[in-house]
């Protein structure tokens, strides 16, 4: 017989049972999504975006499509055409007050007016995006309230200064020809400088309004001429006293023309101006659209044509000298 210790030893062992890894490996993989999803939800990517603010409702007025005007005779003289610029330019934001004629100023040279001419077509194709440009929305809204003047003529102007102030130096110094600055190009050079300035005489527009909360660039002090408000604002201003209001008309192209300057680059920016305002007017706001050709060359026909022939056209020996409205010179304009 066996021992019992002998026995013992020969007893089979019972097999381990398998190790069951894939509850662990479940809740490994349950932590790293969870923790995928938590930084997600603090970085906002999965939170629902917020819609961006619609631009202020259209006013209820004429938005008006220019029919082809024929070009005055020869030797004719028009004295809107010629004296706009020393009508509207003399005036004080908000008071209406007329200021003293100023002798005339040079026209811009060529190197200026191709710098110019290239700068508002690039600004013309910029691409903007529209979260951006979002936030003017509020400060058009308040600039057409407190003005009349259709936001979308401020808005055009805005792009063909400084494509909605994304350019470059939008927010610093002055431009080129070293006499403008800010989202909307204010003059701080002409009449002398300091007091004299067009932007002196209209900083103080955004008064009238009601600040927005947030909005791009807002500056620590006010008025600032790189403050998208108190820029915007002056610019609404100037149009007003230029005679701009809520309609898209010829005296919206005449506010335009006086903006810039009397000359034939002039011309062209008023076009250009009236033509997007126009039809964002007819269609949408079309941030990124450029101008559209057709609009272009109607409001050309009805209203820049004329204004080249007469540039083209002598003046009369006894004719008064009109007073030019360049934005390059030191008088007050823009």
């Amino acid at each position: 017989m066996l021992d019992r210790a002998r026995l013992m030893s020969y007893e089979p062992s019972l097999p381990t049972p398998p190790r069951e890894r894939w509850p662990l490996a479940a809740a490994l993989g349950a932590l790293v999504v969870g923790a995928v999803l938590l930084g997600f939800a603090l970085s906002g990517t999965l939170a629902p975006k917020a819609a961006l603010p619609a631009p202020p409702a259209t006013p209820a007025a004429v938005v008006v499509t220019p029919a082809p005007a024929p070009a005055p005779a020869a030797g004719s003289a028009s004295g809107d055409a010629a004296g706009a610029g020393a009508k509207t330019a003399g005036t004080t934001a908000g008071t209406g007050a007329a200021e003293p004629a100023v002798a005339q100023a040079p026209a811009p040279t060529p190197t200026e007016r191709s710098a110019d001419e290239l700068r508002f077509s690039t600004n013309d194709h910029a691409h903007v995006p529209a979260s951006w440009v979002a936030g003017f929305y509020d400060i058009y809204a308040q600039a057409q309230k407190a003005y009349g003047v259709n936001w979308l003529l401020i808005a055009s102007v805005h792009k063909q200064e400084t494509a909605f102030s994304t350019h470059p130096t939008t927010y610093h110094g002055l431009n080129f020809a070293r006499c403008c600055a800010g989202p909307m190009q204010f003059n701080v050079t002409n009449g002398g400088g300091g007091s004299g300035s067009t932007w002196a005489r209209y900083r103080d527009a955004g008064a009238r309004g009601a600040r927005p909360a947030r909005y791009p660039h807002a500056t620590r002090k006010h008025p600032s001429i790189y403050d998208d408000y108190d820029a915007i604002m002056a610019a609404a201003a100037l149009l007003r006293d230029a005679g701009a209001g809520r309609d898209l008309d010829a005296a919206a192209w005449r506010a335009a023309y006086d903006y810039y300057g009397h000359d034939l680059t002039g011309v062209s920016y008023a076009n250009e101006v009236l033509a997007r305002a126009i039809a964002w007017g007819q269609k949408s706001f079309c941030i990124n659209c450029a101008t559209d050709q057709r609009m272009l060359g109607a409001v050309d026909a009805a209203w820049g044509a004329p204004v080249r022939a007469e540039m083209a056209t002598p003046a009369k020996p006894d004719a008064p000298v009109a007073v030019a409205a360049s934005k390059h010179a030191k008088q007050p304009k823009r």
